[in-house]
């Protein structure tokens, strides 16, 4: 099972990105286990300034905006 954080304040964005991760996920028959994590000190310190983040297993593979789908899926498949 993959860790993943999503790092924002539960913005619009933040929201399509959690789905995407979890839509990502089921095509690829990841098992994963989303949280949110809106505490800005907590989000600080995983040196993410833009919203929303990702974080799978401990890293952070994106900072900024949406992140593309095929994107998602290669952070899952890895």
């Amino acid at each position: 099972m993959k860790s993943v954080k999503i790092l924002g304040p539960g913005c619009k964005r933040c929201i399509a990105t959690a789905e995407m991760v979890e839509a990502e996920a089921a095509k690829l028959g990841v098992q994963v286990s989303i949280e949110k994590v809106a505490d800005y000190a907590a989000i600080a310190g995983y040196g993410v300034v833009s919203t929303p983040g990702v974080v799978i297993d401990g890293k952070v593979v994106h900072a900024g905006g949406l992140p593309k789908p095929e994107d998602v899926a290669a952070w899952l498949a890895a």
